[in-house]
């Protein structure tokens, strides 16, 4: 499923909470550091795993909401 940040995207944090422009949040629940920034880029999840456009792997996130 492809979806879009909603706001700026700083990258990932160790415990990073995302929101979607479709009001989804995710938490990072697989530890991985990477900053990029980017303002509403893509990002695609794939069974429990989000790669976000500009990220160098996909990282293991939970949907909260």
């Amino acid at each position: 499923m492809t979806y879009t940040v909603n706001g700026a995207w700083r990258g990932w944090a160790g415990d990073t909470l995302i929101e979607m422009t479709d009001g989804s949040i995710w938490k990072q629940v697989e530890y991985h550091y990477e900053y990029h920034y980017a303002y509403r880029p893509q990002a695609e999840v794939t069974g429990d795993k989000m790669l976000v456009e500009g990220m160098s792997k996909a990282v293991q996130v939970r949907r909260l909401k």
